[in-house]
């Protein structure tokens, strides 16, 4: 009788044992999800996206540091062929968002990532033409009229590189009057009316609130470019980095970049 009472006693101290870790464990559990919640990242990083990217990752920034308070996202928007020679060079950046991978690539596998980077975005180039499109221009070959003011990417930036892709499927040759660094400088040209039309992104069409209208093309789709982004090694606050571009990926930030016109990858 005296074992069967020792016995019990016994059981009875380890389901209590077990009771106490289990609410030890779920309290740990609770405390760290409410500190996820309530934002306990804090610091600051910088962000070197690609010009296309700039509308779109501004809002991203913005909701991102809304749902940390005590972050900053700090941006640097230009031709990705420019942000991996700055990055190269050694200038201070977190985070790295191509227009391509072709720029990407450089970056990759080098010891200046940190990993590897993941896709996540899709463009393909429109026609930007003044509002009203007073040149009726209809597709790539009426680019190549006499008189027309054609601006493009020059042909290290991925606009550029996806100009060229689409001028040898289309068959044609296009002679622009100027060659620019960014997407973004292109589209300037033409909506300050110093270019008829002007190859830039689907997604800059969209942003640019009226300025310009967008000529579709179908030679379009055998050049579309994907945008992937990665954390660099020299970054000052990996977590930090880390936990920008996941938010990127997530449900959240790709509904920002479709609601731009960006593809999924």
């Amino acid at each position: 009788m005296k074992t069967l009472l020792r016995t019990t006693a016994v059981t009875t101290g380890i389901i209590a044992a077990l009771a106490l870790a289990g609410c030890s464990t779920q309290g740990t559990r609770t405390a760290t999800d409410s500190a996820s919640s309530s934002g306990a990242l804090t610091g600051s990083i910088t962000v070197f996206a690609a010009a296309s990217l700039q509308q779109t990752f501004t809002t991203l920034g913005d909701r991102f540091e809304h749902a940390h308070p005590g972050t900053a996202i700090r941006f640097s928007f230009a031709g990705s062929s420019d942000l991996v020679t700055q990055i190269r060079n050694g200038a201070p950046a977190d985070v790295f968002a191509s227009a391509d991978e072709a720029n990407m690539d450089k970056i990759a596998g080098t010891d200046v990532a940190a990993g590897w980077p993941r896709d996540f975005a899709t463009n393909t180039l429109e026609i930007a033409v003044a509002p009203g499109n007073p040149e009726h221009v209809t597709g790539l070959d009426d680019l190549t009229r006499a008189g027309l003011q054609v601006v493009t990417c020059a042909a290290p930036v991925p606009c550029g590189a996806a100009t060229a892709k689409v001028e040898r499927a289309a068959g044609v040759d296009l002679r622009p009057v100027s060659e620019e660094q960014s997407v973004t400088d292109v589209l300037g040209k033409v909506e300050s009316g110093q270019a008829d039309a002007g190859l830039v992104y689907v997604t800059d069409v969209a942003g640019a609130d009226g300025k310009v209208d967008g000529v579709r093309f179908d030679e379009a789709s055998r050049a579309v470019n994907t945008y992937p982004i990665g954390v660099l090694e020299e970054s000052t606050d990996p977590a930090l980095a880390r936990a920008f571009t996941a938010y990127v990926l997530s449900d959240a930030g790709q509904e920002v970049l479709a609601d731009a016109g960006f593809g999924k990858p």
